[in-house]
């Protein structure tokens, strides 16, 4: 190969490589500042094909997607002084190129530490205005709707990043105040359990003594009505039994006596010490008696002259309401009939 030869090679392979640096792309998903020599020339260089003068000027390119920034746990004091442990993330986006490279020099890393130091200081004024019922569910969509907007204006001014959302993935309590949460959530349910039993049991006495005094008073009338009624059932019976009596008076002391021997004598055991006088014996001792008054005594008051309305003779048998004396009232009978 001669000398103009290789020169002519040498100097076609500067010219592609020049001729390469002049031309730069610049994607949809991406943003893009122009420098030279380190001054920036064009802060928003749109998608597509560019040119520029190698060695003179530099392209320095972001990343325009949403990003995530997942800060750590962090420790966070609510409106009552109660600790809590807090996650949370961001979402993100480069908005002006020009900006984001003067704050971060294009570095994402600086921009995220940036920025959770900003999440930060917003989560912590954000938590110290709220109790610990606000923070974890009464108001915690309103909260992460501030810290979002606060974030976000901060950002833009400080970063020249746009932030889309905040969201907080969990919130606990510090280990160190676990036991002791538990033991008073546990204390304040079992007050509001005895308190629960407590009503309980007074409306049950309530109710138990109104049921005991209803059937005090539905006992006291039924034996009320009880009484009345046994009361006029014997006075019924009284006047049955006076009417019935009365009607022959001989006749019922002869029943009266046949009912007295026959409890007397119901046991051959049984020894009676009494005056032979007595009136106790008047029906065993006296058949003397006028048979034709005791026949009027004993007969049917309906006119039954027979006798067989007391004891059939020809029978010889009494009438059933005597059978049960039948056996010390026969001799009695044989000598009134």
């Amino acid at each position: 190969m001669s000398n103009k030869s290789l020169v002519a090679l040498i100097v076609g392979i500067v010219v592609l490589l020049v001729g390469w640096n002049c031309f730069y792309i610049v994607s949809q998903t991406e943003r893009a500042v122009l420098l030279q020599f380190g001054r920036i020339v064009d802060v928003d260089v749109k998608p597509g094909l560019h040119v520029k003068i190698p060695y003179f000027n530099q392209v320095r390119k972001f990343d325009a997607r949403l990003m995530t920034l997942d800060s750590s746990t962090s420790r966070f004091l609510t409106l009552e002084k109660k600790a809590l442990m807090v996650d949370a993330y961001a979402k993100w986006r480069v908005k002006d190129a020009e900006t984001y490279y003067k704050a971060t020099s294009g570095i994402k890393q600086i921009a995220d530490e940036r920025l959770s130091r900003r999440l930060e200081a917003s989560l912590r004024d954000q938590f110290g205005k709220r109790t610990l019922h606000e923070s974890v569910s009464g108001e915690r969509d309103a909260l992460m709707t501030e810290v979002t907007s606060v974030l976000n204006k901060a950002a833009e001014k400080e970063l020249g990043v746009e932030v889309v959302d905040v969201r907080v993935k969990a919130i606990d309590l510090p280990k160190e105040v676990n036991r002791s949460v538990f033991d008073r959530m546990s204390s304040e349910r079992e007050r509001e359990a005895r308190e629960h039993r407590a009503k309980g049991k007074e409306l049950a006495e309530g109710i138990r003594a109104d049921a005991d005094r209803q059937k005090r008073v539905i006992l006291a009338e039924a034996y009320r009505e009880a009484e009345e009624a046994r009361g006029d059932g014997d006075a019924k019976a009284s006047a049955i039994y006076a009417q019935a009596y009365g009607m022959d008076q001989e006749f019922y002391g002869f029943y009266r006596s046949l009912r007295a021997y026959r409890e007397s004598f119901a046991d051959k055991r049984d020894v009676l010490v009494l005056d032979p006088s007595s009136d106790f014996f008047r029906y065993l001792k006296s058949p003397s008696l006028d048979k034709r008054r005791s026949r009027r005594s004993l007969v049917d008051r309906r006119g039954d002259r027979s006798g067989k309305g007391c004891y059939d003779a020809s029978a010889g048998k009494f009438p059933a309401f005597l059978r049960l004396w039948e056996p010390c009232g026969r001799n009695l009978a044989s000598r009134y009939v």
